[in-house]
């Protein structure tokens, strides 16, 4: 059994977008997800389709009593305000479908190495061939072929980049050090 996405819109053909590219859009061709997008338009019950109301502004949000009767999770995936709820929507399935057993392949073995699900912290930077662009070397530590100094460095560049940039991961890798419990993400500790 597939799992099923239903996301509520005014916007239905906004969807798959680029879920159905790359690996999301293979997964969604092969059935290994699905996804239904329903317009709320078709709910209304007024001669105008009408969807919003003095409960809120236009396209503002959902009741809080319906969030609250049905037990739903608010997620942010960001300090900045978009002109709906579709980007969001995407960003978030993109996230979830990815995980899904036999999305990403033979690749799925690196995804608990990706950006803050097994350490807790942002990755480090990435270089490829040239060893040299423009003036800017790769650093010569990752051309030594030391693994144990290349692993060094890429720590050393999480922590600085995961403390500059998300304070917030870094204060809870900084806790669970104390602790010993390894990586935490979202109050809980990361799955290894």
């Amino acid at each position: 059994m597939s799992w099923h996405a239903h996301v509520l819109t005014l916007f239905p053909e906004m969807f798959p977008g680029p879920l159905g590219l790359s690996l999301a859009g293979r997964a969604l061709r092969e059935g290994r997800w699905a996804l239904e997008a329903l317009d709320i338009r078709g709910f209304a019950t007024d001669r105008h389709r009408t969807v919003d109301d003095t409960l809120c502004g236009r396209y503002e949000g959902i009741d809080q009593r319906a969030i609250e009767a049905r037990g739903m999770l608010e997620i942010s995936i960001g300090d900045y305000v978009l002109s709906g709820g579709e980007p969001a929507a995407i960003v978030l399935l993109d996230a979830c479908v990815r995980l899904l057993p036999g999305v990403m392949g033979a690749g799925e073995a690196s995804a608990a190495e990706e950006s803050h699900s097994m350490t807790g912290l942002l990755e480090y930077p990435h270089y490829t061939r040239p060893a040299e662009w423009q003036g800017r070397a790769v650093p010569p530590v990752l051309l030594s072929g030391h693994h144990a100094e290349v692993a060094r460095w890429r720590r050393a560049e999480s922590e600085t980049i995961t403390r500059e940039r998300r304070p917030d991961l870094w204060a809870r890798h900084v806790a669970a050090q104390g602790t010993g419990q390894g990586p935490v993400m979202d109050g809980r500790p990361a799955a290894a």
